[in-house]
């Protein structure tokens, strides 16, 4: 398999799910195991994208911006790394040309 931008940000958009999971986990009283496994997840997953983005920005893949969203500001909310893939997105359509 061939690491590509469009699998980091998928597996960048997982991440926050999981972390969306665990947010609601730890705010819903009871819900203790689900918590567990999602913090657990949302660490190793955290890791695993550390080492996904650092791939990517040696392939050049991503730029060091969206690697710091990723990697450093993913640890405590995967969202911004999520949300910097959606504006760099929007930013690369809306640079094209028009035909």
């Amino acid at each position: 398999m061939r690491l590509s931008r469009g699998f980091v940000k998928y597996a960048s958009f997982t991440h926050s799910a999981v972390y969306l999971v665990l947010l609601v986990a730890w705010l819903v009283p009871g819900l203790a195991p689900v918590e567990a496994v999602f913090g657990l997840a949302h660490g190793l997953g955290w890791f695993a994208m550390c080492a996904l983005v650092i791939a990517a920005l040696k392939l050049r893949l991503v730029d060091i911006r969206l690697a710091v969203a990723v990697a450093v500001l993913g640890a405590v909310g995967p969202f911004i790394g999520s949300a910097e893939f959606v504006r760099q997105d929007r930013a690369k359509v809306g640079a094209r040309p028009v035909e």
